[in-house]
């Protein structure tokens, strides 16, 4: 699961990149590592896992990661294979939510690529090639089912109708994530693998000075997103850089609270990325190790078992379960289960996010 960073050029996309790859700065324990020039795998800020270590004082700890790839910078005409535009939206595709960033501050250094700051217009840009992309992929796929539709095939027909409803949106400069659908067509929605429909959240990237509180173009973008079910987070994103320079976790602390910040916005934009892609954490504890395992949201036990290995989803027999707020309240497992508060969940067992589980298998 991954989130991919898009924009026009110099908004900004490459300093927050730049910024996340030297998140091992933000805090004690964050390192992060590039498996290719433009994908980092960045470990997402949990203090609870910090807490489980205090108690349990493992050999070693392992934070939960999510996936931060950054995209070249999109022109328009991409949609018709302008620039790197062809490159821009297959990677696009290829991630499961996307991180915009768009530029919301003054400065006569940066140039910006259409001469004047106005965040909405960038917006704009970047939504028409997407849309424009999306409505190229409608047509061609209503082409194939307008065909088996008139034979009388009922699934053609409902499919005929859900895609005539995003055809309509998009001509009209809608996203695909703004039309509502029900679960039947949720499932139908995903076939069609549109850009526009992946959850999305907007990074303003504003001056020193509205780090704490936004500034007008920040309201500009509030106003504009508000019907598309989509979270904005405000981010200095050149004064981040400052501070992940900085040597000390006392120094970058003090030049939070200067600027009234009591962390630093690329943890907030790591944890938004998480919610963004759905994904929950659990937790196994132990001597040998303390560690938060990545789930979806909604997993089972089963599926939560078989993230650490297949044969513990083949072979799932029972899973031990504690609330995460009554290991901390008690102090350790075995206090937990002195007072009871140990569960044994089955098969059918919806895992919650802080859940520290032992599993039972069969190999």
């Amino acid at each position: 699961m991954k989130a991919g960073i898009v924009g026009l050029p110099n908004v900004g996309k490459s300093t927050l990149f730049n910024c996340l790859s030297n998140a091992k700065a933000q805090s004690a324990n964050f390192p992060f590592c590039t498996i290719e020039p433009n994908l980092g795998v960045v470990n997402v800020p949990d203090p609870r896992i910090q807490k489980l270590e205090s108690l349990v004082n493992p050999e070693r700890v392992m934070p939960a990661t999510v996936e931060i790839v950054d995209i070249a910078g999109l022109v328009r005409g991409a949609s018709k294979g302008e620039g790197l535009g062809n490159q821009f939206l297959g990677n696009i595709r290829e991630c499961n939510a996307i991180i915009h960033v768009l530029r919301c501050f003054d400065n006569d250094n940066i140039v910006h690529v259409d001469g004047n700051i106005n965040p909405i217009r960038d917006k704009e840009t970047i939504d028409i090639e997407l849309q424009l992309k999306d409505l190229e992929t409608v047509e061609k796929r209503l082409e194939k089912v307008n065909r088996a539709a008139k034979t009388g095939d009922k699934d053609a027909q409902k499919e005929q109708a859900v895609l005539q409803r995003f055809k309509q949106a998009l001509e009209s400069g809608i996203s695909a994530r703004a039309v509502e659908v029900n679960e039947d067509e949720e499932e139908l929605m995903a076939g069609f693998q549109l850009l526009t429909a992946k959850p999305i959240l907007y990074v303003c990237n504003v001056d020193e000075a509205s780090a704490k509180d936004g500034n007008a173009y920040v309201e500009q973008v509030r106003e504009v997103v508000k019907d598309e079910n989509a979270e904005i987070l405000v981010l200095a994103v050149a004064t981040e850089a400052d501070i992940a320079e900085l040597e000390s976790y006392e120094e970058r602390q003090m030049f939070l609270e200067d600027i009234g910040l009591e962390e630093p916005g690329v943890s907030k934009l790591i944890r938004s990325a998480y919610k963004l892609l759905d994904l929950q954490t659990y937790f196994t504890a132990g001597v040998k190790e303390v560690r938060a395992w990545t789930i979806p949201v909604g997993a089972t036990a089963p599926k939560a078992a078989g993230v650490i290995h297949t044969d513990f989803e083949n072979g799932f027999i029972r899973a031990e379960v504690i609330a995460y707020d009554d290991y901390v309240a008690y102090g350790s497992e075995a206090k937990v289960k002195e007072a009871g508060k140990m569960r044994v969940e089955g098969k059918e067992y919806i895992v919650k996010d802080g859940d520290v589980m032992h599993f039972r298998f069969n190999v």
